[in-house]
């Protein structure tokens, strides 16, 4: 048994350092793969503009930094809307100001990122907030932005919060009623179960060898750029963040799927 356990943590080390070499080159053909549906012609990046939609201040460096990084580090526009001020604890204009710095860390400027704040929209995980309205928010950035990449939550949300998975939810709600541009790629953050959540950079491999659209790894300095963005978040900094910094696998690893496009029946609240 403890010869197996050898075996499979070296093994996995070495799928590590293979998959932090080669991290550019397989985001990029991933990317390729789905911003030209299966298509042989190659990406142009200045083309690219994504968005990414998060529902709560600290998101973004939390779920989606290995993402960002990677697309920022390309040259590619990237803008970020948000939700909510995260006004759970009567913090909504600090943990707004500590957005804008994580953002500026991560890469994203000012002038690219949107904070909703609208009373029907609170930051609370027992609330519902309304599909409709969240999806109109939602259209109106994409229009008005010409975004072609747009990266948010699943389903699972990662952690299961109800403002999370009402983004999915709208945004599915978008794209089987057509209500956005045909060349719009639509991606979904990938939730995996609480022991692969906590496996750190051994859920590389894994994440290497399961099927997903988007794979985005980054490596020792995009960690420390993560990092560097959390801790701009200092209302969040209870002692727990600081064990979800070392273990999670989302400050090294994004593993996204296709949110297809086409007519289906989808209840709206």
């Amino acid at each position: 048994m403890v010869v197996w356990f050898i075996v499979v943590l070296v093994f996995s080390l070495i799928v590590v350092r293979f998959v932090f070499s080669h991290n550019q080159k397989v985001f990029m053909k991933s990317l390729n793969h789905v911003m030209n549906r299966g298509g042989n012609q190659e990406l142009d990046l200045s083309a690219v503009t994504a968005l990414f939609i998060i529902a709560h201040p600290d998101d973004e460096c939390m779920f989606f930094a290995p993402a960002i990084i990677q697309l920022v580090h390309l040259n590619a526009r990237v803008y970020l809307l948000c939700l909510s001020e995260g006004n759970y604890y009567s913090q909504g204009s600090l943990r707004k100001e500590e957005l804008l710095k994580s953002c500026a860390v991560l890469g994203i400027p000012e002038s690219k990122v949107s904070i909703i704040d609208h009373k029907s929209l609170p930051d609370d995980p027992n609330a519902q907030w309304s599909i409709s309205l969240v999806s109109s928010v939602i259209s109106r950035h994409i229009k008005m932005n010409s975004i072609n990449l747009v990266l948010t939550f699943d389903e699972g949300g990662v952690s299961g919060h109800a403002n999370h998975t009402a983004l999915y939810k709208a945004i599915s709600h978008l794209a089987c009623t057509g209500q956005l541009p045909i060349d719009c790629c639509l991606l979904s953050l990938e939730t995996v179960g609480l022991i692969r959540k906590y496996l750190s950079v051994l859920d590389l491999p894994l994440s290497w060898l399961l099927p997903s659209s988007l794979y985005c790894v980054t490596g020792a300095e995009g960690y420390k750029q993560a990092n560097a963005a959390m801790l701009c978040h200092r209302t969040q900094l209870l002692w727990f963040r600081y064990l979800y910094l070392m273990f999670s696998r989302y400050m090294f690893v994004n593993t996204f799927h296709l949110i297809p496009q086409g007519p289906k029946n989808l209840k709206i609240y």
